[in-house]
């Protein structure tokens, strides 16, 4: 699509606007708003404006819509981008955009004696899960306890115990150090793009070595075989 071409159809009006004119017409809402997080916004999907013969975006009433629920979403419900765009293309085109309080609902907690029911647990297991730092004590577990107490289940059926896989939490954490590492320099920045572009970057990063340690231990495996 050349750079004049309308993005989903869309046809040049004289109802679209300049990025200033955005601006002018968030601003008041979103006081730390600036062209360049405009500009990344775009680069990450949340709208695509139209581009004059000159380069200049131009954008359409629904593009100024989709950046203020996002700006909302992030502001408000620190929701991550990629959520953010797939609640926006599904509501594209739309006059106004509501944030339904479905989306909105606080994540599932469990009691103790819950967490051990969904997870199939014992309760001397998960003692030794908190015991090896695996799991926090708490009166409320979160989603994150369920899955690891659950994967656990599965490994103490194999006499792999919770204190056998303690490494695996303190080369997480070295992992996230390593990525922040990386990231410092735009963390250190003060302006809100370069923030923003952080924390999409940290997920990308922490995935990536995934990758790289899926590799290493597929090979190890490969070592097992007859």
């Amino acid at each position: 699509m050349s750079p004049a071409a309308a993005p989903r159809g869309r046809q040049a009006s004289a109802g679209y606007l300049s990025i200033g004119q955005v601006l002018a017409r968030l601003m008041p809402e979103f006081p730390d708003l600036s062209a360049s997080k405009l500009r990344y916004l775009e680069e990450q999907g949340l709208v695509t404006p139209l581009r004059t013969e000159a380069g200049y975006r131009k954008f359409s009433p629904s593009d100024v819509v989709r950046l203020r629920t996002a700006l909302v979403l992030q502001r408000d419900h620190d929701f991550k981008l990629a959520r953010i765009r797939e609640y926006l293309d599904a509501h594209d085109g739309e006059t106004e955009i509501s944030v339904p309080p479905s989306i909105l609902e606080a994540p599932r907690r469990y009691r103790r004696d819950e967490l051990l029911g969904a997870a199939g647990a014992s309760a001397a297991l998960l003692d030794q899960a908190v015991s090896a730092g695996l799991v926090v004590a708490s009166d409320a577990y979160d989603e994150r306890a369920l899955t690891v107490l659950r994967a656990l289940v599965a490994l103490d059926a194999h006499g792999i115990q919770p204190r056998h896989v303690r490494g695996m939490r303190q080369a997480a954490e070295r992992e996230v150090a390593l990525v922040a590492s990386a990231l410092a320099p735009l963390l250190r920045r003060t302006d809100v793009s370069s923030r923003a572009r952080a924390h999409e970057l940290a997920p990308e990063l922490l995935r990536r070595l995934d990758e790289v340690r899926a590799v290493f231990l597929t090979s190890a495996l490969d070592r097992l075989a007859p």
